[in-house]
């Protein structure tokens, strides 16, 4: 199987000039392939891609300080952003054509061919550069890295090494047969059996302190020492919220994954519960679509059932004592009290037990 480690890199300064270097090689290399195949006339191909890029490592020689694959595989990445687009105007969606790229903008090049470069131990050895770069940990996995896509983001350099193994410990044995997960903005997940993550909320928490940064920025000049650095920090504080935001989803997926061989979750409209204005940064800050991607890709690899129950079932309406059906329950009413057979739970514990009950049709 393959499997990816995402590594923080501590590379010299000698060494993050070269990072920098390779990354502006690369969006340049991009910029112009998407330009010259964007004119009137001009259809897209690899083969003619290739041909483009030939001329142009002649008219930048610069592109040979880097290692070629940093550069060169932009025909692939540019390969890729077209094939979406096409199938997107295919199916009537909205299209999105592929956009030029900015410098300081998801700052990145993938070397995809493993003789480029070397992982021993707790460094990384890259084409055309003498020494090895640092690296924070040792690989999770043991196996054959097979690619690595570096990035910078918030000053930072990160490695992300696609690793074929097999050694990896799937979780399946003493589980609990099955659990309902109820999510929402106050506790992020509500359990059937009671266990209960609360949302941590760590934008809300810091929109004080990202105030005030901004404030600072939108004061000093552009192009300034001081805005580049109050820019770096604003970076840093994203960086730090979107990092806590993950973890806690990584923490509720292992659990869950770990503890269970069939988990359900709702279906939630996400995309529709941020057009609430009164919700939006709540709900967008609770990553409901980060922890359900994090569920689909550890159920499979733990061996564990997700369910994913449709979104008109009324989980949070019906009573899990004797099933009746309320006609409303507006959100104020934190708890459940069915008329039937006098049931009083809280509401989310409720639909999580209606959730673990669930039977796809």
């Amino acid at each position: 199987m393959l499997l990816a480690h995402k590594i923080e890199l501590r590379p010299t300064e000698m060494q993050a000039e070269y990072l920098d270097r390779a990354c502006g090689s690369k969006r340049h290399a991009f910029n112009q392939l998407l330009a010259h195949f964007s004119q009137d006339g001009v259809k897209w191909s690899k083969k003619a891609a290739n041909e483009v890029y030939k001329q142009l490592r002649l008219t930048f020689p610069w592109y040979g300080e880097v290692s070629q694959r940093a550069t060169r595989n932009t025909i692939d990445d540019l390969d890729n952003a077209f094939k979406h687009f096409f199938r997107r105007v295919r199916l009537g969606k909205k299209a999105g054509y592929p956009t030029f790229k900015k410098r300081g903008v998801n700052d990145s090049f993938a070397l995809r061919e493993k003789e480029k470069f070397h992982v021993v131990g707790r460094t990384l050895r890259i084409e055309k550069l003498k020494a090895p770069i640092k690296m924070r940990q040792q690989l999770r996995f043991v196996g054959e890295a097979r690619q690595v896509t570096i990035s910078k983001r918030a000053g930072k350099y990160f490695a992300s090494i696609l690793v074929e193994t097999q050694d990896y410990n799937p979780k399946d044995s003493n589980r609990a047969a099955s659990v309902g997960v109820d999510f929402g903005i106050k506790e992020l997940a509500t359990c059937s059996n009671g266990v209960v993550f609360a949302a941590s909320q760590k934008l809300k928490a810091s929109l004080n302190r990202l105030a005030r940064k901004q404030r600072n920025l939108a004061k000093q000049v552009r192009g300034s020492n001081r805005y580049a650095k109050t820019k770096l920090s604003i970076a840093k504080l994203h960086k730090r919220i979107a990092d806590q935001r993950q973890a806690l989803a990584h923490q509720v997926s292992d659990y869950l994954t770990a503890h269970f061989d069939r988990i359900v979750i709702e279906d939630l409209n996400v995309s529709g519960m941020v057009k609430n204005r009164k919700l939006a940064r709540a709900v967008a800050d609770c990553g409901f679509y980060m922890l359900r991607q994090q569920l689909e890709y550890k159920s499979a690899l733990r061996n564990c059932e997700l369910v994913v129950a449709s979104r008109w079932f009324a989980s949070s309406k019906t009573c899990s004592g004797c099933g009746a059906v309320k006609e409303s329950l507006p959100l104020s009413m934190r708890t459940y009290d069915c008329d039937h057979c006098n049931t009083n739970l809280d509401r989310d514990l409720n639909a999580s037990i209606n959730l673990n009950n669930y039977m796809a049709a």
